[in-house]
């Protein structure tokens, strides 16, 4: 059994490609290597690097290889560049998609896994944790391209037979996460508190997110295999500020952090848990790593890490 896992390169496409190779499928990544890297893949699954833009590419990818699955990853993954430049973000969010999902009716595939979003998909919402079923308000082009996605996975499914599985995630952290390319404020606090640098809260640091730890997000994607089709909330139901976050990776690192406040960004949301009573009842899933174990596993990588750079190795 083949699975494409397109930006399979990236943060949380490398760790789904390792669960899919852990369980014994055979794993073909197609990344454009913008913001995955050479050194997230698994030297057991065939690469291609391929922009999923590329239509003429991606079909002799598709040609070769004949996945049953597609697991779609990736994308313009950036919420604040979807704000400056949402022509740039629909050309790979919305349309590169397309491409996938055209070649996928092309070729015959069984069934698309596709990675939406929680917290950018439904805006700001008037309860919390929030369900599937509540309507999604995007406040920002990333968040509209997602939604637009999961729209055009029901069609093909209706019109063309595909089965589909949208997980839509919280804030997915972990080793392997970058501090540059993602919006990821764990990496970039984790990485300035080991440098000794300040960090930096935008707005007065009350906002919140849920974190759900990289590890039980791709046990999803393996469950997500056998689900029936649909949307899952894969979070943890619990809301978490930046400022108790800032708190809990103190514990994490042994020592006081030193924080700047500045404005807040437009396009973010204030306030966001997701309801994973959907995940738990069909999927059989559920977050089993804490946040406080997961900060400190991703605490220590990053800390290994530069211990390596430092060294030149």
């Amino acid at each position: 059994m083949t699975i494409l896992v397109t930006g399979g390169a990236g943060f949380i496409g490398s760790h789904v490609v390792d669960a899919y190779l852990e369980a014994g499928f055979s794993v073909v990544v197609v990344d454009n290597l913008v913001t995955g890297s050479k050194k997230n893949l698994n030297p057991r699954a065939r690469f291609y690097e391929v922009d999923i833009r590329n239509r003429e590419a991606l079909s002799a990818v598709f040609a070769r290889e004949r996945p049953q699955f597609v697991n779609h990853h990736a994308a313009q993954v950036n919420l604040r560049f979807s704000v400056d430049d949402p022509l740039f973000d629909a050309s790979v969010n919305i349309l590169g998609t397309l491409n996938v999902l055209e070649l996928s009716k092309e070729f015959g595939v069984q069934k698309i896994i596709f990675a939406s979003t929680g917290g950018a998909l439904y805006g700001e919402v008037e309860y919390l944790p929030v369900p599937e079923e509540y309507t999604p308000m995007p406040l920002s082009p990333y968040g509209v391209a997602k939604h637009a996605v999961e729209c055009y996975l029901r069609y093909y499914e209706a019109i063309w037979g595909i089965p589909y599985v949208a997980l839509r995630y919280g804030n997915v952290y972990g080793p392997r996460q970058d501090p540059k390319g993602e919006a990821g404020v764990i990496a970039i606090f984790s990485q300035r508190i080991l440098r000794g640098e300040p960090c930096i809260v935008f707005g007065d640091g009350r906002q919140t997110r849920d974190y759900v730890f990289v590890e039980d997000v791709a046990r999803a994607n393996l469950l997500a295999l056998s689900a029936p089709s649909g949307a899952y909330n894969i979070g943890t139901g619990r809301e978490t500020s930046v400022l108790e976050l800032l708190a809990l990776l103190e514990c994490a690192a042994g020592r006081k952090i030193e924080v700047v406040f500045a404005e807040e960004r437009k396009g973010e949301i204030s306030r966001i848990a997701l309801s994973i009573e959907k995940a738990r009842k069909v999927l059989s899933w559920e977050p089993w790593v804490s946040l406080e174990e997961g900060l400190l596993k991703t605490f220590l990588w990053f800390a290994e890490e530069m211990h390596h750079e430092g060294h030149g190795s």
